[in-house]
């Protein structure tokens, strides 16, 4: 996991998908796009998903957060995909 200074550039609404890991079968999830600070609109961008409780938090265009990434790779009918989970994020500013 990493944890990084980053700014919001947009969020999505939240959903509901299937997990065994839930009670209930369903939790809900986001996803945000989040920008490392610096020069401007080419810094790296990150798509992260926001799972359970942390999904009903709402971030805005430029806020500063303090974000909790977990970088993992997993393999779907013979393809490999990254995800990036936002496990943790504060607002800064």
């Amino acid at each position: 996991m990493e944890t990084k200074i980053l700014k919001v550039v947009r969020q999505g609404e939240a959903f509901s998908v299937q997990s065994a890991k839930a009670e209930g079968g369903q939790i809900q999830k986001c996803n945000i796009v989040l920008r490392e600070l610096g020069g401007g609109k080419f810094e790296n961008e990150f798509v992260c998903a926001m799972l359970g409780n942390l999904a009903a938090c709402r971030f805005y265009e430029d806020d500063v957060v303090l974000a909790t990434l977990r970088f993992s790779t997993h393999e779907y009918q013979g393809q490999t995909f990254q995800e990036i989970l936002a496990t943790d994020i504060v607002k800064v500013n």
